[in-house]
């Protein structure tokens, strides 16, 4: 969403409407490209799963035509739950497995499978649970962060991958190196860009918890409307211009309960580029209406369920010898995006020795899509060099 326009309501319609400059939203559609609308913006169907769990499952329209994104959408079943994931290349080729966090979802690699894939290898993007091609669960309470680690472990062994090349951001650093943390066993390298391992002490909240969540605030607003699509500078090096930092508090109650709040105004905000239309549509393109959102809208509140979780995880970390490679934007605003962030990774890690760190030009906190193809080109390079 561009700042200059009003904030867009959350209870969409069906994701092509996002975008009306899209050819599947012309005035002319396809045959196809109606029966996708339509499939898409059909009424939500409730499931419940054996356990219990009640969810809703994106109609496949809402993923047709998706700009520079040609790939297969697949999924397991894990725990009665579909768990959505594209998986590009050789299948008896070195995997690469890209976690993206909040509120992304597979789309977010679009730039980097190609790249990884033409250089001989095996790219895998999943969706976290509520994300993407994956199930939604309608309650806040079934989603959880142990439960994301629970599902990538069960994830990763489902697919029998070893040898992992990992690449993660976002909260899928924090699910990614609390799983490798756990598991190093099953990662032959790690790469993180922007993200980290929280380590919380046990008992600790860190912020208020949301405030009657499951209201809609119509008037909620945040910082986000305040940024142009063409992002300004925020650093000269590692020295702020401009404040910096995210008010974590305000973003939980935001992502929770704000009308406005839908994934594509993030992604426009904290990209150093301006997003295409189509694009932008294609990020909110699993999210038809507010009730397939319960899993972006809870997850930074998750950041209240790390406290003694991180301990054991990020202790093993700090014996982590194979290559650990930190693959930094130069404008994220956020915390993540701190050289402090970066460093700390570098400076605790061993497998971060003699590496080539950096800092992307032209790179905010959703680096891979303001450098997709620039960081896949690293990774390959890592690959081959180790």
């Amino acid at each position: 969403m561009h700042p200059s326009t009003s904030p867009r309501p959350l209870i969409l319609t069906f994701a092509c409407v996002l975008a009306s400059s899209t050819a599947a939203c012309s005035d002319s559609p396809s045959a196809s490209g109606l029966q996708a609308q339509v499939e898409c913006n059909a009424e939500p169907i409730t499931r419940t799963t054996a356990g219990g769990i009640d969810f809703v499952r994106t109609p496949s329209g809402c993923f047709d035509d998706l700009p520079g994104f040609p790939y297969e959408l697949k999924s397991i079943d894990i725990d009665g739950l579909r768990q959505g994931y594209v998986d590009e290349g050789p299948a008896d080729a070195p995997v690469v497995l890209l976690l993206h966090g909040q509120p992304t979802w597979a789309f977010l690699y679009r730039k980097m499978i190609p790249v990884l894939v033409d250089a001989g290898y095996r790219a895998i993007a999943m969706d976290h649970l509520g994300m993407g091609y994956s199930d939604k669960p309608i309650d806040i309470a079934d989603y959880s962060y142990l439960g994301h680690i629970d599902r990538l472990e069960k994830f990763i062994n489902a697919l029998g991958l070893r040898d992992i090349t990992l690449f993660a951001q976002d909260w899928g650093s924090l699910i990614g190196l609390h799983v490798a943390g756990e598991n190093p066993d099953w990662f032959a390298r790690i790469v993180i860009g922007d993200g980290t391992l929280p380590v919380v002490p046990d008992g600790l909240e860190p912020f208020p918890r949301v405030e009657n969540p499951n209201e809609i605030d119509p008037d909620l607003q945040f910082v986000f409307q305040l940024i142009p699509a063409q992002q300004v500078p925020f650093y000269d090096g590692c020295t702020p211009l401009l404040a910096t930092g995210t008010d974590f508090a305000a973003w939980m109650e935001y992502s929770m309960k704000a009308e406005s709040f839908h994934p594509a105004e993030v992604v426009e905000a904290i990209t150093w580029f301006d997003i295409p239309d189509e694009d932008e549509a294609a990020y909110d393109a699993p999210f038809p209406s507010r009730i397939y959102m319960a899993g972006p809208r809870v997850f930074p509140s998750l950041v209240n369920e790390l406290g003694g979780k991180n301990q054991n995880a990020w202790a093993s970390l700090m014996q982590f010898e194979k290559p650990f490679l930190t693959i930094w934007a130069s404008n994220d605003p956020g915390n993540l995006g701190s050289c402090a962030t970066q460093d700390n990774l570098i400076d605790n890690i061993p497998g971060a020795a003699d590496l080539p760190h950096t800092r992307l030009p032209e790179a905010s906190h959703f680096l891979q899509d303001d450098q997709g193809a620039e960081i896949a080109r690293r990774i390959v390079e890592l690959m081959e060099s180790t």
